[in-house]
């Protein structure tokens, strides 16, 4: 009996940039993939400076927000998965987000 074994390398983050408009993740294994701001309504509600403040972890997995409370894992960016917050969760973070004094 013979059996293939077949190794994937999960997708890894080399590089991470947001725009107005869209999240661009380079990878480690040379492609990279550009979706909507607007698939994460955390980051489109993010000022300039927040979306720019991340982290990534997990050896490359995931991204970080920490001023926004939002982690991407990278292999869900890839298949194309958008926030699956409810619009209910949402409303009342950003409810707190604006009764918040902004931190400087």
């Amino acid at each position: 009996m013979n059996s293939l074994v077949i190794e994937v390398e999960e997708a890894r983050a080399r590089r991470v940039s947001v725009s107005d408009d869209s999240l661009t993740v380079d990878l480690h294994d040379g492609r990279t993939v550009i979706t909507p701001l607007s698939w994460y309504p955390r980051l489109w509600h993010g000022t300039p400076e927040e979306r720019n403040n991340f982290e990534i972890i997990g050896e490359g997995t995931l991204i970080h927000w920490p001023q926004l409370d939002e982690d991407l894992s990278v292999s869900g960016i890839i298949l194309g998965r958008r926030s699956a917050e409810s619009q209910q969760s949402l409303e009342r973070w950003l409810k707190e987000r604006h009764a918040q004094p902004p931190t400087r």
